[in-house]
């Protein structure tokens, strides 16, 4: 079972097709937006350390959006027949007429050509560039992903483990009534995996551009390492501590960080601790979302959104000082700025967030030059910030995180897959999961950043199509709430 492959160009015909029935059904004043997206995601799941799954899935789905007589509705469908589509612009047009008056309808987006970097990897006579576009990854194999799921599990070296092999493709194209068209495709492969060992998780995470670029084996190895690391873990006070935190962990500061703060919605209706043009942050922090890649770095987005507006890089942070919200069409026109590329299906829910978030790394020449430790509990990413501490901990993953007070972006929420106490520079100890409490901006306020690590790790989110590209972090004070023991 390999994954469907759309034709080129067969989006954006369909896109075409559907304009065409809503300027015969409802008349020229109709403003319609038509995205056409096809997904087809393959996921290779292990537990116990064999495989216990295989599933692929292919899906071609139509998202029309119509503005009638100040009104607006929309609908979807994955029936691309012309009685299917024929069906969706009927019942769209009903819906327009009985919905209320849309006052904020923020209008079309306006032709205008798609933006790149060096090397984004679109596709197609409205996008140009095709490079970087893995083919392989896009027709990966069940066998493929077996492969790194076995090299993973091998690696291990008997302990048992679980986790994910995922391929996903994506070839999508816009169309609406204003003469906006656009279309591009996307592939991207991640993998996700825990080793165990009498009750201490080690985990391993990676998302890549190419399959080709996961390598299962130093996967296991470092979820193994870290596992038998955590064994007999010491149980510490609550209390404020010095913390390194981990790849992995640092992603799920970005993921809250894009959610409820560089989110335009959040931000228009000042729900968001995001302050144009203030010091918000500590001088070592630039935060970028790069949808589009690079040449040695292709991402898994998409070189356009849902209502048509072209994607680029986004700085929402630049040294310390807030310069940006990620917004859509509607969030944009609230407050006055311009959308950034950030709709999506349920931004006008939710609101426009960023989904290809970036720490930036620091200088490698900023970082002392230390021997490798294969066998450690420290990713090579975060050793020379641990090299620095005095006192403090470890930290790898974060889990179950809620927000408390949004504004002040307060989080709550569980350390994972390994803690550590760290003296002098050394882990001396495995330390139990704690719970925390803590402000995500006020952890990376001025001053409160030691160090950031110099290698960027991309992890995948548990949902396709977003990812994280984070350094290890040196942070002077993490607020941990409470232990294993309450």
């Amino acid at each position: 079972m390999s994954i469907d492959i759309a034709r080129t160009g067969a989006e954006l015909e369909l896109a075409a097709r559907v304009i065409e029935l809503v300027r015969a059904a409802a008349g020229p004043a109709a403003q319609a937006e038509v995205m056409v997206q096809h997904n087809a995601e393959a996921l290779t799941r292990f537990a116990n350390s064999a495989i216990h799954q295989n599933v692929a899935e292919a899906t071609t789905s139509v998202r029309l959006r119509l503005h009638l007589d100040g009104r607006t509705a929309g609908g979807s469908t994955t029936l691309t027949s012309a009685d299917g589509l024929r069906a969706l612009v009927e019942r769209t047009i009903a819906a327009v007429r009985v919905s209320p008056a849309d006052a904020a309808w923020p209008g079309l987006t306006a032709p205008a050509p798609l933006h790149h970097s060096a090397g984004y990897h679109g596709s197609g006579a409205h996008s140009g560039l095709d490079f970087g576009f893995d083919e392989a990854t896009a027709r990966a194999t069940p066998a493929e992903r077996a492969a790194l799921v076995g090299d993973f599990v091998r690696a291990a070296g008997g302990l048992e483990t679980a986790g994910f092999c995922r391929t996903v493709y994506c070839s999508a194209a816009f169309a609406n009534s204003a003469g906006q068209s656009a279309e591009g495709r996307t592939a991207e492969a991640a993998m996700d995996g825990i080793a165990r060992l009498s009750g201490s998780d080690g985990v391993a995470r990676r998302a890549a551009g190419r399959l080709g670029d996961l390598d299962g084996a130093v996967l296991g190895a470092r979820a193994a390492a870290k596992a038998r690391a955590g064994e007999r873990p010491v149980e510490l006070p609550p209390g404020r501590y010095e913390v390194v935190l981990e790849p992995e962990a640092v992603a799920d500061v970005l993921s809250n960080l894009s959610f409820f703060g560089f989110n335009g919605k959040t931000f228009a209706q000042r729900q968001s601790f995001a302050e144009l043009g203030a010091e918000q942050f500590d001088p070592s922090v630039t935060i970028v979302d790069d949808p589009l890649g690079s040449r040695g770095e292709p991402a898994a987005g998409l070189p356009f959104d849902v209502e048509g507006t072209p994607r680029e890089s986004l700085v929402l942070v630049r040294d310390g000082v807030t310069k940006a919200v990620a917004h859509d069409r509607r969030s944009a026109a609230e407050v006055g700025a311009e959308s950034t590329g950030h709709a999506s299906g349920s931004s006008r829910t939710w609101g426009p967030m960023a989904t290809h978030m970036r720490l930036e790394a620091a200088p490698a020449a900023t970082e002392p030059v230390l021997p490798a430790d294969p066998g450690g509990p420290t990713a090579e990413s975060a050793r020379p910030l641990v090299a620095r501490m005095e006192r403090g901990l470890l930290i790898t993953d974060f889990w179950y995180t809620r927000v408390l007070d949004q504004k002040s972006l307060v989080i709550t929420g569980l350390t994972r897959n390994g803690v550590w106490l760290v003296e002098d520079g050394e882990v001396t100890a495995a330390v139990s999961n704690m719970r925390f409490t803590q402000s995500y901006p006020q952890a990376l306020g001025i001053g409160a950043v030691r160090g950031i690590g110099s290698e960027t790790v991309l992890l995948p989110d548990s949902w396709s199509g977003v990812r994280y590209a984070a350094p290890a972090l040196h942070l002077a004070s993490w607020n941990l709430t409470g232990n294993a023991s309450g």
